[in-house]
């Protein structure tokens, strides 16, 4: 997949686990937007302009707001490991790996 196409899926995926603190999908895309997601949480608890434009960047404002009002606090005595990866059977179709990530509490 090319740079484009990934960075996008990538925002989206970012987007709809912060909507719904928990989504499922295949292993390699949860492996690849754990870092993503555990770096937001991080930066969110900052909560100073700066951390906020960089996450405007990646994050639609409904989202912005959302983890920096709701989740960001949940986390403030946290260092880190804010999400969880719960392994499922494979897809019945293609037999990819599916996961639901999702955030600890």
């Amino acid at each position: 997949m090319k740079k484009g196409p990934r960075k996008a899926l990538l925002r989206s995926l970012t987007n709809n686990f912060f909507i719904y603190e928990k989504i499922k999908t295949t292993e390699a895309k949860a492996k690849e937007l754990r870092p993503i997601a555990e770096k937001h949480i991080t930066r969110a608890k900052k909560n100073d302009i700066a951390s906020r434009r960089i996450l405007l960047k990646t994050l639609n404002p409904k989202t912005l707001k959302k983890i920096i009002e709701e989740i960001a606090p949940k986390y403030k005595d946290r260092n880190g490991g804010y999400t969880r990866i719960l392994k499922l059977g494979p897809r019945d179709s293609d037999g990819a790996k599916m996961v639901i990530i999702e955030l600890i509490k």
